[in-house]
């Protein structure tokens, strides 16, 4: 097993604010990692691939789950603090949510590559949920897999902290006083 207390996870459904939160923590000089999945998917759109969360669900995890372990691979030399827009616990939350059975590879690494123990989880807010070409959930889907990463992180022996619905400012300091406590 190869924990990272230096990698945090800011997870969540869909449309929820994630990556407008990590690119707020970015601009004040935190080291983050964009979402796998979003690339995936316009990777897919692009060469006519069928790994998509509309498509090919299992092929879609798979590689969700691939990108996310070169990811921590990647940066595990790294001691500085890194945030990742999902993690692969996610991946674990995503197959639940598609009721597909947990797979040897799957169980081993959220059991291998750990992250630091606290997990920012974002919940569902009507107020700013969008769809777009990479993100076509509804907003029940949000609330689903909301409650689906809170159950599979607490399973994982990980602590959900709930950011609060504020302004994007806010929620950062909110994020930040946790991971600078003074």
């Amino acid at each position: 097993m190869k924990t990272k207390d230096n990698f945090y996870i800011i997870t969540g459904g869909p449309g929820v604010g994630k990556t407008t939160l990590l690119n707020e923590l970015e601009s004040r000089g935190y080291n983050c990692v964009p979402e796998v999945a979003r690339n995936i998917i316009k990777e897919q759109i692009k060469s006519g691939g069928n790994a998509l969360p509309w498509g090919d669900t299992r092929q879609y995890s798979d590689l969700m789950l691939s990108c996310s372990i070169n990811d921590f691979i990647r940066l595990s030399d790294k001691e500085d603090i890194y945030i990742f827009d999902r993690g692969i616990p996610d991946t674990y939350g995503y197959e639940v949510l598609m009721h597909f059975e947990m797979d040897e590879i799957l169980k081993s690494a959220v059991e291998q590559y750990r992250y630091n123990m606290t997990v920012f989880i974002l919940p569902p807010w009507r107020e700013i949920y969008e769809t777009d070409n990479e993100r076509k959930q509804d907003f029940q889907t949000a609330i689903d897999t909301y409650q689906i990463m809170i159950k599979i992180y607490k399973e994982l022996g990980y602590n959900p902290v709930e950011v609060p619905l504020l302004p994007i400012k806010e929620r950062a300091d909110f994020v930040l006083e946790i991971l600078n406590p003074k």
